[in-house]
């Protein structure tokens, strides 16, 4: 039977660096004060026993862990795997250490929080909302900061970061009814989502203020084949829109091919179609997608200051909720 390895410890390398375990530990502790020669030596031994220093004493030491549990669902959206890949360099640009963490739900957080509890993280970063107000007593319990990307704002541990959903929302009504649209259909995302109630509230009301009513809707998954069936679903009216507004391209670039393959019909000339994040694939000639950039960015940078202002306080400093300025691009797709 094979014994388990036995890993060295900072006493061993005190031991043959012939050094005291407090000068391993101030070798390795950033800002500490340690002589060159000593440092030389411990790195030396420690190089020789294969040893690597616990982040467990420091945690228990200090109460904190520099972890930042950064949890994703749905991130099948092109949008959302940059935002992952731009959060993860900054925060270990500051000096945390990114625990990620899934969910198959790709828009609510309450299923994951039991999981949440068992680490000790300093804080949680998510683009999933928190849904129900029990979910939302599990974190304030956590008492450690949750910021929460392009969701809805729950509690005073719960801030958010998003885009202007819907102020850019109301641009684009604008712009649709700028290039000619007289019957408009949306295609929201799940009921649960905040961003696209949003998306939704600013299109609708923009129109109204125009005059237009009624609406067509449908509700789709935030998926490529969900915007395609929606598209198909609302153009089996005798008048369907002529112009068509998705909570996000991906669900815009499924309903452009449902019209084109499908239905036999042209964009722009017979429909404007739009979407919201403006993917890569957004700007590909095959699609040329009018949407709303959201600085993801920008976005990090500030969900990142909140966090920090966050930690600084363990008292539960109030819900923030910060909106970032988004912008129309418009392109072939609503070029009639």
């Amino acid at each position: 039977m094979t014994s388990r390895k036995r890993y060295s410890s900072s006493i061993d390398v005190a031991r043959l660096a012939g050094v005291s375990q407090s000068a391993v530990s101030r070798t390795y502790r950033e800002g500490a004060s340690v002589s060159e020669e000593t440092r030389r030596k411990v790195l030396e031994a420690a190089t020789a026993l294969d040893y690597r220093p616990s982040m467990i004493p420091r945690i228990m030491l200090t109460h904190r862990s520099y972890l930042v549990a950064v949890v994703v669902g749905g991130l099948y959206n092109p949008f959302y795997a940059n935002v992952l890949e731009i959060f993860s360099a900054r925060l270990q640009e500051a000096g945390y250490q990114v625990l990620l963490m899934y969910t198959d739900s790709g828009h609510t957080l309450d299923g994951i929080i039991p999981r949440l509890s068992s680490y000790r993280v300093d804080a949680i970063v998510s683009a999933l909302a928190v849904m129900s107000g029990a979910a939302a007593q599990d974190l304030a319990r956590l008492k450690i900061p949750v910021v929460l990307f392009n969701a809805a704002l729950a509690n005073n541990w719960v801030s958010s970061v998003s885009s202007d959903n819907v102020g850019a929302s109301r641009a684009m009504a604008a712009h649709l009814i700028e290039r000619g649209a007289t019957r408009f259909g949306f295609i929201a995302g799940p009921a649960n989502s905040s961003a696209s109630k949003d998306r939704f509230a600013g299109f609708r009301d923009r129109l109204a203020e125009n005059g237009v009513q009624p609406l067509a809707f449908a509700e789709a998954d935030y998926r490529y084949e969900g915007g395609r069936a929606a598209a198909l679903a609302l153009f089996t009216d005798a008048r369907p829109p002529d112009a068509l507004f998705c909570a996000n391209d991906l669900m815009a670039m499924g309903a452009m091919d449902a019209l084109r393959t499908d239905l036999g019909l042209r964009v722009p000339e017979d429909v404007l179609v739009a979407g919201f994040d403006d993917i890569p694939a957004a700007a590909w000639p095959s699609y040329g997608l009018t949407t709303v950039i959201q600085d993801a960015s920008r976005m990090v940078d500030k969900a990142i200051e909140l966090l920090r202002a966050k930690m600084a306080h363990h008292d539960g400093p109030g819900g923030i909720r910060t909106i970032v300025p988004a912008t129309l691009v418009a392109r072939a797709s609503t070029a009639r």
